[in-house]
């Protein structure tokens, strides 16, 4: 058995927190599922149990024990192959809250007071035949601000995905709602028509914003999903839901910032102390590691530290959402990482996309296209033993949808034009390569800009030139787009209709086209 990992920090930490007292109990096969221990249900050895902070592993019969406190959250680390209860939506049911006050005073409900602490807390898990190969469904913010935007996201990527064959789990990456944290439980009645079992992300969308410390501020969070900051493993990955939203914010005590407390950036140490270097790491946060928009989104020392933590580990994928667009970031040696082979951040498309704004569609959802040109959507990630592989999916749309072409419709014969082509690939990173051709001509790579998405600013405007208003909130401002192609549109062709093809080969070895008309006339 490993050690667990402590640092300077954590032990002041830990004894403070925790005291002198300990939570046991034992993790056990729940052959009849009942969400009892029978007499003849055995023990399960070397499952990982976290008191939020530390992680142990059980014994041969299937006990553990760890330090205790006040007021704390002790989970199971669910083990590939096995599965823990879910409640009536579908949530795993794979903690104990012990929080004998309840939660401090607020103005949304927190967690009712608990009682005194069982002499053992046990846990149930059954087993469950769980493929290397597996597909997790991801939501980037769904945050509805009131009841009519609980039912577009019902109406919306809920019916879509809800039929979905071959799904093994889902993830909300944060903002589950927009503040209105009454609206949990109507989230989670959406959520659990999808009929998986599906985990959640805190976002700053989801605190307690009268608390007083971080460590408050996701009580209400805590009493509808359970811990903030906890892990899993399916097949061959290993699973890490952290909560990277610091509230107050640490310097100036207004707002929020992105970054990890040490005592969150301890269990990470402790919990990958477990888990084989082979394994695929897939940590899922709110707040993007990296902020491509310019500002100090996210405290560099913490990001440098989590680099530190993951970095032994060939196989890592960042989550994250919160932007409403969508970017994929590369993490190198330039950004703090010490080791050859780059880690991906994928901040995801949101499923509210552009927090439900624009014109309605033919089903009375806001299209809600994101300020990058992204269209509304969700990911699919697709996993083999421990490779990924990920799909964007625009609602409505096929999936081998991935690239909108902007372009003149018609252009004057042999005269100069400023006009040019653009192909938005909505899951184009910089490692990605796109080429054009007119008319079954030569290949011609596009050029990579950084640069408002045309197709969406005309969008903008012409809401802006309406006389009337539409029904639906006005779309918010361009921002530029990192996954924008650009090149030159030939006028020199004969006079008549011309076919643009577009291609992107993603980081994947994925192909993918987009074809449109354009005239030259006289």
């Amino acid at each position: 058995m490993k050690k667990l990992i402590y640092t300077g920090i954590f032990i002041c930490m830990a004894m403070s927190l925790f005291g002198q007292s300990y939570v046991e109990g034992c993790v056990y096969e729940d052959l009849n599922r009942n969400g009892r221990r029978d007499k003849k249900e055995k023990g399960i050895a070397r499952v990982a149990v976290s008191n939020g902070i530390e992680v142990s592993q059980t014994d041969a019969s299937g006990k553990y024990r760890l330090p205790a406190g006040g007021d704390f959250i002790v989970f199971v680390i669910k083990p590939a192959g096995y599965q823990s209860a879910l409640d009536e939506f579908n949530l795993p049911q794979s903690y104990y809250r012990h929080k004998p006050a309840g939660s401090p005073e607020s103005f949304y409900q927190g967690v009712k007071p608990t009682g005194t602490l069982p002499a053992s807390v046990d846990f149930a898990l059954y087993k469950y035949d769980e493929q290397e190969a597996f597909t997790a469904l991801l939501f980037g913010d769904t945050q509805p601000y009131n009841e009519q935007e609980v039912e577009y996201l019902k109406r919306g990527v809920i019916a879509e995905t809800q039929p979905v064959q071959g799904l093994s789990f889902g993830i909300t990456l944060g903002d589950l709602v927009g503040d209105r944290l009454d609206l949990h439980l109507s989230y989670k009645q959406a959520i659990k028509q999808i009929g998986i079992p599906w985990y959640n992300v805190m976002g700053n969308h989801d605190m307690n914003y009268d608390a007083k410390e971080d460590h408050f501020s996701d009580e209400t969070f805590e009493a509808h999903f359970g811990p903030n900051n906890y892990s899993f493993n399916y097949g061959k990955a290993h699973f890490i839901v952290l909560d990277d939203v610091l509230y107050p914010h640490p310097l100036t005590g207004n707002g929020y910032w992105g970054g990890l407390r040490d005592d969150q950036l301890a269990f990470v140490k402790n919990d990958l102390a477990y888990v084989p270097h082979d394994r695929l790491i897939v940590v899922s946060m709110h707040i993007p590691l990296i902020d491509s928009e310019g500002e100090e989104a996210f405290r560099d020392a913490d990001r440098q530290e989590l680099y530190k933590i993951v970095k032994d580990y060939s196989h890592v994928l960042f989550l994250s959402a919160h932007t409403h667009f969508q970017e994929q970031h590369i993490i190198g040696k330039e950004q703090g990482l010490d080791r050859e082979n780059p880690i991906y951040e994928y901040n995801v498309g949101t499923a509210c996309g552009d927090w439900y704004s624009g014109i309605l569609n033919d089903k009375g959802i806001p299209v809600s296209t994101m300020r990058d040109g992204t269209p509304a959507g969700y990911a699919f990630l697709k996993i083999e033993g421990n490779q990924y592989v990920l799909v964007y999916k625009i609602l409505g749309r096929p999936e081998d949808y991935q690239i909108a072409l902007y372009h003149p419709q018609a252009l004057p014969f042999r005269q100069a034009t400023t006009a040019s082509l653009y192909a938005n690939f909505f899951m184009g990173s910089p490692a990605d390569t796109l080429e054009y051709r007119i008319d079954s001509g030569k290949w011609m790579k596009m050029q990579r800009v950084e640069e408002f998405d045309p197709a969406y600013y005309r969008y903008v405007q012409d809401w802006d030139y309406l006389d009337d208003l539409p029904p639906g909130r006005r779309p918010s401002n361009p921002i530029v787009c990192k996954h924008l192609w650009k090149s030159k549109i030939p006028t020199t062709l004969p006079v008549g209709e011309h076919r643009i093809e577009v291609r992107a080969k993603d980081r994947f070895n994925r192909m993918y086209t987009s074809e449109s008309i354009y005239r030259t006339k006289n």
